[in-house]
């Protein structure tokens, strides 16, 4: 008996099956964005509702950024301290730092932020004598969102330094290293290596998530264009705007990771 053929028949290679295979492959989630976007740029540069809008949303765009900058790097310093520190072998500094990532880990940001900026903040100042008044609440909302995405940023490390293999550090150690010396110069540049791509997505993540100050009273954009929304009743072209606003910032960060992700992987390859 002839065994049917495994080669593809011919009317699965006719020119409208190429077409089609080809349409299917485009990106369009990407062509749908890239049209709405658009169509909101048209309406930025047309509509008078919506170019009042933007200029009176847009004087937020540093605020949002600063404040999800200088979280971030808040993150970074309290999650490499935590991370190192669910790694280590020291049993009190080992279950401290395991009890900060699973309180935070467990409990909603936006909690968090209320908690942090209005319970542990100005307890912090009251023990030193400080007056609360003397702190603003862009302030606080930047220290609340910085430990807040610590303790995620606590894990990210963790897995980072442990992906590195234990003959490493105790290669570091035969050579006369502490252990100080050995997680600096030779574990941990390779775990912060390996989790910058991660890192990166992060940001993006602190960047939408920044949003969520806005709940203290901080202007950055969400908080404007809530404002404005109030008292204009122009609920629909002010989140289109806001909405456009955000996912501008995070599609061009995404971008960046990637290029990041390239070059990492062009660097291992090579």
């Amino acid at each position: 008996m002839e065994q049917p053929s495994s080669l593809p028949s011919a009317a699965s290679t006719t020119p409208q099956t190429q077409v089609v295979d080809r349409l299917a492959q485009l990106p369009w989630w990407l062509i749908v964005i890239a049209l709405g976007g658009v169509l909101l740029l048209w309406q930025f540069l047309t509509n008078e509702t919506y170019i009042t809008i933007l200029s009176r949303v847009v004087s937020g765009i540093g605020v949002t950024l600063t404040v999800a900058l200088s979280g971030y790097v808040i993150a970074i310093v309290v999650g490499l301290l935590l991370g190192l520190g669910r790694v280590s072998s020291n049993p009190v500094v080992y279950n401290l730092a395991t009890l900060y990532v699973q309180v935070v880990r467990g409990v909603p940001i936006l909690v968090l932020l209320f908690y942090i900026a209005l319970v542990v903040i100005p307890l912090v100042l009251q023990v030193f004598g400080i007056r609360p008044a003397t702190f603003d609440f862009t302030f606080r909302a930047v220290i609340a969102l910085g430990l807040a995405y610590a303790g995620f940023e606590a894990e990210t490390f963790r897995a980072g330094i442990q992906s590195i293999s234990k003959g490493q550090m105790e290669a570091a150690r035969s050579l006369g290293m502490s252990y100080a010396q050995a997680m600096r110069y030779v574990i941990l540049p390779q775990a912060i290596r390996r989790v910058l791509p991660p890192l990166g997505n992060d940001f993006v993540s602190m960047i939408k998530d920044s949003s969520l100050v806005s709940v203290l009273g901080v202007n950055d954009i969400t908080n404007l264009a809530r404002l404005y929304a109030a008292a204009s009743f122009r609920y629909a072209e002010t989140f289109n705007t806001l909405a456009f606003m955000y996912l501008s910032l995070t599609l061009l960060l995404s971008l960046g990771v990637r290029w990041v992700e390239k070059r990492l992987s062009e660097g291992r390859s090579g």
